[in-house]
């Protein structure tokens, strides 16, 4: 039987379920409107899409690592309420997640959601996800995942408060003890702590620098209308290096070092050379649970420095 768009509407008013997913239980029903409520009944698919218009802003992120920490993922599902993110059943709905997500072949969030789920094949991650909520009764969202993989040296991870703030951190080394096992999770603690933007200032855009450095000129001639070039120059990139201090990473000043001055770089070639080790921070990976989406105003990352300093 042909399944028409008027068909589609329909059972999407119905059900309240999405447009694709009716489109598909009238396909494996051929047709037949009450055993398609049905199928999307079963699925949880009809449940699912009365709950996604609430906000779902609280969750948790989680990180996997492989046995051999070559291969790392850092994921983040969000659910309504916090309460629901402590619960052990929500907890381990998201541990297998995670656990896909870390051989996962699928490019972005969508192919993801596409795959069949590993633990029933017969679903797709997203027809798992809405049995979840089904059984949860929250919305719930696999927001982001993102994969590290490093053949020459292993990925470092760090969560903070549960699952409020999860990092990895990619290291480059010939060399892998508990120092330096250590020091990358120092390091990860670190971008848990004070959100840098960047791992290195090789990575910021130059096009980002150029217009920095146009707008803070016209700051120092505004501040220094008399000044010469020279003076002005100056002035720009002191601003310039400043700001770079603050979001990259290596740049930073180390929260733990005890002078209050030592930059993460430096820190880094102490333990190097105290291993007698070639190591290079490659990149670094940081979530934060609902970050950009509406929710509660909780300073995780001031909570994750005082907790180092302690």
């Amino acid at each position: 039987m042909a399944i028409t768009a008027a068909m589609v509407k329909e059972l999407r008013e119905m059900t309240g379920a999405g447009m694709m997913d009716c489109k598909k239980a009238l396909g494996e029903t051929n047709g037949d409107m009450e055993a398609a409520v049905d199928f999307l009944r079963e699925k949880g698919l009809a449940t699912a899409q009365k709950k996604a218009g609430r906000i779902a802003a609280e969750g948790i992120v989680v990180t996997k690592l492989t046995d051999d920490a070559k291969a790392a993922v850092v994921v983040e599902v969000n659910s309504e309420t916090d309460f629901v993110a402590k619960n052990e059943k929500f907890q381990n709905y998201v541990a297998e997640v995670a656990a896909q997500a870390l051989t996962t072949s699928a490019a972005d969030i969508e192919a993801f959601l596409a795959e069949p789920w590993a633990a029933d094949t017969s679903k797709t991650v997203n027809e798992a996800l809405a049995a979840q909520i089904a059984v949860i009764g929250e919305n719930m969202n696999i927001r982001r995942f993102e994969q590290v993989k490093e053949e020459n040296g292993f990925i470092a991870s760090y969560i903070h408060a549960g699952g409020k703030i999860g990092v990895l951190v990619d290291v480059e080394t010939d060399v892998i003890n508990d120092d330096i096992k250590e020091m990358a999770k120092n390091l990860a603690m670190q971008a848990a702590a004070l959100k840098p933007l960047y791992t290195s200032r090789d990575e910021v855009d130059a096009d980002y620098i150029e217009k920095e450095k146009e707008i803070l000129m016209v700051q120092a001639k505004n501040e220094k209308p008399d000044a010469n070039e020279k003076i002005l120059n100056g002035m720009v990139m002191g601003r310039i290096n400043k700001e770079l201090k603050e979001i990259c990473l290596l740049d930073q000043v180390y929260v733990k070092a005890e002078d209050g001055k030592q930059v993460v770089s430096k820190y880094v070639e102490e333990v190097a050379k105290a291993n007698n080790a070639k190591i290079k921070i490659k990149k670094f990976v940081r979530f934060e649970t609902g970050e950009g989406l509406e929710k509660k105003n909780e300073d995780f990352a001031a909570e994750v420095a005082a907790q180092m300093n302690a």
